[in-house]
């Protein structure tokens, strides 16, 4: 990932969405205008920098915005606070190592294990900030990848991952309801990542390949859409138990990793909350849980 690339590209794309009248400029009447937002020059007179000085940042070539520059930008460009955020992740990139170490394999701690088996009526998935799944609790497993082999998190050759898994899989296409608006948050909040940890080279090889292998993934990163999405609403089409519509939150661990816990619930007794109990009773053979790796017979995804 090109910091000073990514930078300028996300510049020149808000700046794109924008035209003179939206900011309150004049259109100089029916003059045919060449670009199809704002000109570099009127984005540097909303924000009050000088045309040089702009251009120069959106050409990578200025490391050293001060806070105040970066403000006045995100309010000429009408930033969402998380696109503000992204802006000055992008303008102050970390100093690059002089060469870059291989990524090491990443594993949930015991304690966070503990913590997903204690809650067996809870779907739980353990996640890094590549949405690598480092572990998962039967319910998680069952509901988000039932057709996978559950002990997959545990072997980082094997290890899903839920985006590639959003934009490649096939099964997990179908499992999302609203697969387009899915797949433009999950993409956003990549992107977020993204700019925070330019230097992270398995999250760069994770989006090149993406690139490459998904043209839907690719006609969406070129847009730029940025967006943390923590809580919210996820409606599924599971293949066992049919319509579920779940709340989910993402709880950050205080370990300092940047590992997540991904939680799903649902309305009580509503019938989402119906088809989570449902789904747990699969988990049950003879009265005693599947043994791990098991899971949901993997034919109804197929």
């Amino acid at each position: 990932m090109d910091t000073p690339t990514a930078l300028g590209d996300f510049l020149r794309n808000r700046r794109d969405r924008l035209t003179p009248q939206d900011v309150g400029l004049p259109t100089h009447g029916t003059t045919r205008r060449r670009v199809p937002g704002l000109r570099r020059e009127e984005l540097a007179l909303l924000a009050g920098v000088s045309i040089t000085y702009y251009t120069h940042l959106e050409q990578g070539h200025s490391v050293n915005a001060s806070d105040a520059v970066l403000d006045s930008l995100a309010r000429a460009l009408r930033l969402s606070p998380d696109e503000h955020a992204h802006l000055r992740d992008l303008a102050r990139p970390p100093r690059a190592a002089r060469r870059a170490a291989a990524p090491r394999p990443e594993y949930a701690r015991a304690a966070t294990r503990q913590l997903l088996a204690a809650m067996p009526e809870v779907p739980a998935v353990v996640l890094d900030r590549r949405n690598d799944v480092l572990a998962w609790n039967p319910l998680g497993h069952a509901l988000l990848a039932g057709h996978l082999d559950a002990t997959s998190p545990e072997r980082p050759a094997d290890r899903p991952n839920l985006t590639r898994m959003l934009f490649l899989d096939p099964h997990t296409r179908e499992l999302h309801a609203d697969w387009k608006q899915d797949a433009r948050t999950a993409l956003a909040a990549l992107r977020l990542v993204a700019g925070r940890h330019p230097d992270d080279r398995a999250l760069a090889e994770l989006i090149g390949s993406l690139m490459v292998q998904s043209p839907e993934f690719a006609a969406l990163w070129s847009k730029h859409p940025v967006r943390d999405c923590t809580v919210g609403v996820k409606h599924l089409r599971h293949p066992v138990v049919g319509e579920l519509a779940l709340d989910f939150e993402s709880m950050p661990l205080s370990d300092g990793r940047g590992h997540r816990v991904l939680f799903y619930s649902a309305a009580p007794e509503s019938a989402s909350a119906a088809g989570l109990t449902l789904l747990g009773t699969t988990l049950a053979v003879d009265g005693a849980e599947r043994r791990p790796g098991a899971g949901v017979d993997a034919r109804v995804w197929s």
